[in-house]
């Protein structure tokens, strides 16, 4: 305890410590003696050196205070400790003037506080309490002179008309609430001051000129405010000053008018700004508004009763903070004595989620003092009186260390020096000579601290990660979280939790209710750590933040993510290297509802019932935009669906081909009668049959994500038939539905759109009709079509026919076309051709060009078609599938193969040509594992190779023709 009696602080000093430093310490020594040799206070000096020496030893900043105005120091010395700290406060309320007359008194009032409080502290004067006490105290006296300055200002600029004795204030309606430590009183030796300024319109707008716009005026005060405590002159500064401890600061004014604040705080207030209220009092200014403010904050603060998932949000305060129980991995050197593990916030934080819990109905709880609130939650039995000691002794220790740290420079940090010669100074100021026995204490007072904060809620869902803690609470970025991030490998940490603060302020439609705040709370700390095993998490967080910034509403998805854990991995490992998916997501949210359906995980060879669900979904709409969207919505899910099986190897290129393929299907049959349907509507009943004949890589069922659809349509009418109203001959009525069937497969609708439709691989191609009559498309290839069009028929399926028979009618006709002798025609020499055509007017856009490189797919597939030809010719079966038609070629097979699972990859993940070159290593990865190779390079290198075979393999499938013309 601290002596009652009073005395001049000289006679009360004790040395803190061992000197750090007897050079600096003599320095000053020299410095000091001649000025108390010159004013006649050497014995003062003399009496009082042993306490000064370990400061000048140790402390640059509290020696040059001393240094600079040693008259100061003599009056410090000389005068009562309390009856010091009394006359600065006293001195600080009589400044009464405009800010340039009250700047240079401020500081240098300041620097007597600093070091009178200094000196009390580290002499042993004064205990925790007093130093934070005074430190508080002056802090509220130097905001209500900067006040008093501004406003004098404005008066005397003719803004503020309100007198200057004014017993609401120097400006009525406006006022200030301290908070934070602040408000406790229980601000540390250098630290900020966070004050939240509001104001009451109906008072304030009686104290202004007529036509002052109040909430400028409001603003340019708070500003005025700040500035003249934090500017830094050759007197040094008073505080620096943070504003941001008000509603939602990012869009919100400096000072916020007080009912927009309440409104604020009843419909999206946060339970971190629940505790940050706690301690949060009136400082400045209107002082009865600022009690009616806080007063009316009361049901916000102490809720009464809390549902399950508000107390789960209120335990994830502590959560988020990284523990080891076991004290692992706490070192001395470094250590945030603040923010690190078993730091000051555990402590504060063990006592304030328990108030916020318990508070609401126990009032005697609501102390807005740390070690207070610990002993009253003591007192009711919520917690054992030993842990509070404990906890309490430890924040005594702590906050003494943080003021010597803080002491050494009057720098706003919280962290023990790496360097040992700077933590030996602090050593030395907490009385401590041996710097290896200092670092065990603190490093055995940390692991204490944290196993208790362990101990909280134990049991209960860890919030936190094993790369350190992930703490989103507050108006600025936590420094060990950014630190966290950092391990995770964000290369943008600052950015990251920003956004995620700004998440959970409730700035996006998912997280703005109560419950989907609560839901992200829990969802943050593994969406991270899924975002850093991703392998490129800046790139997948940018693309979940597109994502999640979408959705209408959050609260089914953030629960569907966190009861699927793994599922929730997948979509986030996508996000990593699939633009193409992540912006399916980002444009269209709803994609992701396909991931509800239970079938989303089920393998992709497997019926799930989709055709049917699309025809009957399409079929209960109303009209054919209906049935467009109702397409259009399952098509997006199911798209979705493959990409992501595709992505993360669950399916390979050939069932994903088959896949996609059947998923074109499912639209051709639901669209087709829809059009048909349409076309009737239209243009009357027509007595025909028409059918769909999908070509390319739909006709083969070897679709990737970018495929588009080759198509033709065949119809069959008896002659001079026409349709019953508009009286449409044949080829007007199928061209009408088959315009149709095209807007329906490729327009863009409010659901999106499905494919990009090609219809110029029909018979005489974009001269010719749109639809064909089949008996047209019988003579064209019986007397005009060439080789080339042979080669496309080979991969012509019908998907769809209005009558059964003649979809089968239209399919023999196909077969009949391939198979039908063309005499003279050296059906080698003319794939050769278009092939070296190929070459020359076609280039391959690099070596990522899986389709046209020398080697390519174009070479399997030409060879394949070429097989198929001599197979149609000879009688023998034939095939759609590539792989099949190539049995007999086993390099050209094998480069078709890996070419083909890389295309799909390539496909799903991006949208046009990419370069695989630039891409985060873990989808090069992805890439090289699909072809089976070790790693990218050598990737690279067997796919040079294997195309130089398969070009090779290729001039040997396809013989040279007869003319010995060569590609």
């Amino acid at each position: 305890m601290p002596d009652l009696k009073s005395k001049p602080l000289f006679q009360s000093l004790a040395p803190a410590g061992p000197v750090a430093s007897p050079a600096a310490a003599e320095r000053l020594h020299e410095t000091l003696v001649e000025a108390a040799d010159a004013d006649g206070w050497r014995e003062t000096l003399e009496a009082a050196w042993p306490a000064l020496a370990p400061v000048a030893g140790a402390s640059p900043y509290l020696a040059g205070l001393m240094r600079r105005r040693p008259a100061h120091l003599r009056r410090l010395l000389e005068m009562d400790p309390a009856e010091g700290l009394a006359r600065i406060l006293r001195d600080t309320d009589t400044l009464d003037a405009e800010p340039d007359a009250v700047r240079a008194p401020l500081r240098v009032l300041k620097a007597d506080l600093h070091l009178l409080t200094a000196l009390a502290d580290l002499g042993g004067v004064w205990d925790l309490d007093q130093v934070t006490d005074a430190l508080s105290k002056f802090a509220d006296a130097a905001c209500r002179a900067a006040l008093r300055a501004v406003a004098a200002e404005q008066r005397a600029r003719g803004r503020l008309i309100s007198p200057p004795g004014d017993p609401r204030g120097p400006i009525p309606g406006l006022f200030g609430l301290a908070m934070g430590k602040h408000g406790a009183n229980e601000l540390n030796y250098s630290s900020d001051i966070d004050i939240s300024l509001f104001f009451e319109p109906r008072l304030m707008v009686l104290a202004l000129r007529e036509g002052e716009e109040m909430q400028e005026f409001a603003n340019r005060v708070g500003k005025g405010i700040a500035t003249l405590l934090t500017e830094r002159t050759a007197d040094g500064y008073v505080f620096r000053v943070d504003l941001r401890l008000r509603p939602d600061p990012s869009s919100t004014p400096p000072v916020v008018a007080g009912p927009m604040a309440l409104a604020y705080y009843e419909s999206v207030g946060q339970n971190w700004e629940r505790a940050a209220f706690i301690k949060a009092r009136p400082v400045l200014g209107d002082l009865r508004a600022g009690g009616r403010f806080i007063k009316a904050l009361r049901p916000f603060i102490w809720r009464r009763s809390l549902d399950y998932a508000a107390v789960l949000d209120i335990q994830a305060i502590k959560r988020q903070i990284h523990v080891h129980k076991t004290g692992e991995g706490l070192y001395a050197a470094g250590a945030n004595l603040k923010l690190g593990r078993g730091g000051i916030r555990e402590i504060e934080f063990y006592a304030q989620t328990q108030q916020l819990i318990l508070g609401g109905r126990d009032p005697e709880l609501r102390r807005q003092r740390t070690l207070e609130a610990l002993k009253a939650l003591a007192d009711a039995d919520h917690i054992p009186h030993s842990v509070a000691e404990e906890l309490s002794a430890a924040y005594v220790e702590l906050r003494g260390l943080e003021h010597r740290v803080q002491m050494l420079d009057d720098e706003q940090t919280h962290r023990l020096p790496e360097d040992a010669e700077r933590r030996a100074a602090v050593a030395a100021l907490a009385g401590q000579a041996d710097l290896a026995v200092f670092d065990a204490h603190v490093e055995a007072l940390l692991a204490r601290v944290n196993a208790r904060y362990g101990e909280l809620f134990e049991g209960g869902e860890e919030l936190d990660s094993t790369y350190g803690s992930l703490v989103f609470t507050g108006v600025e970025n936590d420094p060990e979280t950014l630190e966290t991030l950092r391990r995770m490998g964000f290369s943008e940490a600052p950015s990251v939790a920003t956004a995620i603060r700004s998440w959970h302020h409730g700035r996006i439609p998912a997280t703005r209710t109560a419950r989907g705040r609560e839901l992200f709370t829990r969802l943050a700390p593994r969406l991270l750590e899924a975002l850093a095993r991703s392998g490129a998490p800046d790139e997948a967080f940018r693309r979940f933040a597109v994502f999640f910034s979408g959705l209408a509403a959050g609260v089914q998805v953030q629960a569907l993510f966190l009861n699927q854990p793994k599922l929730f991995e997948m979509v986030v490992g996508v996000m990593a290297f699939a633009p193409r998916l992540a912006r399916t997501l980002g444009r269209q949210p709803a994609a992701l509802d396909g991931v509800l359906d239970a079938r989303f995980l089920v393998d992709l060879s497997d019926d799930t019932g989709l055709t049917e669900q699309i025809q009957r979904e399409a079929g209960e709409s109303e009209d054919f935009e209906g049935a467009m969207n109702a397409v259009r919505r399952l098509h997006r899910e199911q798209m979705f669906r493959i990409g992501i099986h595709a992505l993360t190897g669950r399916a390979g290129a050939e069932a994903a081909g088959r896949a996609y393929a059947a998923l074109a299907d499912a639209a051709m049959r639901t669209l087709s009668p829809a059009a048909l349907t349409e076309t009737v509507r239209l243009g009357g009943d027509f007595p025909g049959a028409v059918a769909v004949i999908a070509l390319g890589k739909a006709g083969s069922r070897e679709m990737t994500a970018g495929s588009d659809l080759d198509l033709m349509t065949v119809y069959e009418a008896p002659a001079e038939t026409v349709s019953a109203i508009k009286g449409w001959t044949a080829d007007v009525f199928y061209a009408r539905f088959t315009q149709r069937l095209i807007a329906a497969l490729s327009a863009h609708t409010a659901e999106g759109g499905l494919y990009e439709v090609d219809m110029r691989l029909r018979p005489t191609g974009s001269k010719g009709p749109v639809s064909v009559r089949l008996s047209a498309f019988d003579a064209y290839y019986a007397r005009e079509a060439e080789t080339w069009e042979f080669m496309v028929l080979t991969r012509a399926r019908v998907v769809w026919g209005s009558d059964p028979a003649f979809a089968r009618k239209a399919a023999a006709a196909i077969e009949t076309a391939l198979r039908r002798p063309r005499p003279g025609v050296d059906v080698a020499a003319d794939v050769r051709k278009m092939r070296a055509l190929m070459d020359r007017e076609r280039r391959p856009h690099g070596f990522w060009d899986l389709k046209l490189s020398p080697g390519g797919q174009v070479d399997a597939e030409f060879a394949a078609q070429y097989r198929q030809l001599q197979a149609a010719a000879i009688g023998e079966p034939l095939t759609l599938s590539t792989m099949e038609a190539l049995h007999d070629d086993p390099v050209l097979a094998e480069a078709w193969r890996v070419q083909q699972r890389l295309a799909h990859l390539l496909a799903a993940a991006f949208e046009g040509r990419v370069d695989p070159e630039g891409e985060p290593s873990v989808f090069q990865l992805r890439l090289a594992e699909a072809a089976g190779a070790p790693d990218f390079e050598t990737l690279k290198t067997e796919l040079a190779d294997l195309r130089a075979r398969a070009r090779k393999a290729f001039e040997r499938a396809v013989p040279v023709g007869r003319d010995g013309e060569s590609p």
